[in-house]
């Protein structure tokens, strides 16, 4: 069977340990890399994970920020005035204790007076214990700041009842309110420039940074695309359609700089792309070729040109085929093409069908096992049958299911009959 190390071999003799060195520093922009707007709420209230574009201007606020307050959990004793109206109110007293203590050791809270905005809105008493429970510092909020936060959201949202939902869902974000007035110019300036509602506020909730930095600083980005769109030949008549799919599709394009976005086109030109295969590279990764840097970009491309052996031509086509090749570090292409060469699939498959390589190793060995059960050889046959979202694999597993147990009909053969 041949081996990952043995395509590589050649190069990998250059490279030697500098490589592997450079591998390992890829891991974690790998890492951050394939992080999508599905994974962008989970990983904006989890202070530990960086989603986030290193060479992003936006500084790192989440509303778990709480230097202004006291964490000295020995040196000062609870809030009994503040446990007393928790306990009133339902709340797991207990979770918070156990999760984010500090909140309760603080002089001033508004615990009753939150939960009596919240009921206001449409909250019953288990949504407000829920509310409390999961984001307990939203009781450090004055009535004022969250009367203002509700004034703000209600110009995106249809009513109150269906921003008590977003609130039950998306706690953290509601009650980050240091940022008010940058909130409200951006919730217009995304209004002007075309946006829905029902988009902003899918990005109140999912992507809440955005809304943090200057209006200034998006209008930059923003006029920036423009620009580069209608130079690599957009028109104006599709100029704002494309941009408002593009922010749709991943608003943390927003947290790049404009000198970031200008460097990573201006590599993809340098490296013979046409203007045309550039818009289309541009649709294709969502806006997220945003997040790399020319480097990254760079060596993925020299890792994929080494293990197919291909020419600076082909390297461009495999990649307008499979922008993965570009979009993907190199140690998770590593991984990726190790997994399949494990499964007996050969790097002359791979290069064939390089889709296959947006798939993470575990799904395909979980679709190589199915396939398996009904009989399909992956190492002699097709890996379009592996490739594609969940749906299309299961489309084209039953297709091969149902030709499996089809009967076979024999024309000629006498038919059974009774009087």
């Amino acid at each position: 069977m041949t081996s990952l190390r043995d395509c590589c071999s050649s190069s990998s003799g250059r490279r030697g340990a500098g490589l592997h060195s450079t591998m390992l520093r890829g891991a974690a922009r790998g890492a951050r890399d394939t992080f999508t707007l599905l994974l962008a709420r989970s990983q904006y209230c989890n202070p530990g994970l960086k989603s986030l574009s290193l060479r992003s201007e936006a500084p790192n606020r989440s509303f778990s920020t709480h230097s202004t307050y006291t964490t000295d959990t020995k040196a000062r004793e609870e809030n009994k005035k503040t446990i007393e109206s928790l306990y009133r109110l339902s709340v797991d007293v207990k979770k918070i204790r156990r999760l984010k203590e500090w909140v309760l050791l603080q002089e001033v809270a508004y615990a009753q007076e939150v939960a009596g905005i919240l009921q206001e809105m449409g909250a019953d008493e288990p949504a407000v214990a829920n509310i409390l429970e999961r984001c307990p510092e939203a009781i450090l909020r004055s009535p004022a700041e969250i009367n203002a936060q509700r004034a703000l959201w209600q110009l995106v949202c249809q009513n109150e009842k269906q921003l008590i939902k977003l609130i039950e869902q998306f706690p953290e974000s509601f009650f980050t309110t240091g940022y008010h007035k940058n909130q409200q110019a951006n919730i217009l300036f995304f209004q002007e420039l075309g946006l829905k509602n029902n988009i902003i506020t899918r990005f109140l909730t999912s992507a809440p940074n955005i809304f943090y930095s200057p209006v200034e600083k998006n209008k930059k980005v923003i006029e920036t695309l423009q620009r580069n769109y209608l130079s690599l030949g957009g028109s104006d008549a599709n100029m704002k359609v494309w941009i408002l799919k593009l922010l749709s599709q991943n608003p943390f394009i927003l947290l790049n700089t404009s000198t970031a976005i200008q460097e990573n086109l201006e590599f993809l030109q340098k490296s013979d792309f046409s203007d045309q295969e550039v818009l289309q590279l541009l649709s294709k990764l969502k806006g997220f070729i945003f997040q790399l840097t020319p480097t990254t970009m760079q060596k993925s491309m020299l890792f994929s040109k080494n293990v197919f052996k291909c020419s600076d031509q082909e390297l461009k086509e495999l990649v307008l085929k499979c922008p993965a090749l570009l979009y993907y570090s190199v140690p998770i292409l590593e991984e990726r093409l190790g997994g399949l060469l494990k499964e007996g699939i050969s790097i002359a498959q791979i290069r064939e069908t390089p889709m296959v390589l947006e798939l993470t190793t575990q799904i395909v060995q979980y679709r190589i096992k199915k396939l398996s059960a009904l009989g399909y050889n992956v190492k002699s046959g097709s890996l379009k049958s592996l490739n594609g979202t969940k749906k299309d694999f299961e489309v084209n597993y039953g297709k091969i299911q149902s030709k499996k147990e089809r009967p076979m009909f024999n024309p000629v053969a006498p038919l059974n009959t009774q009087d």
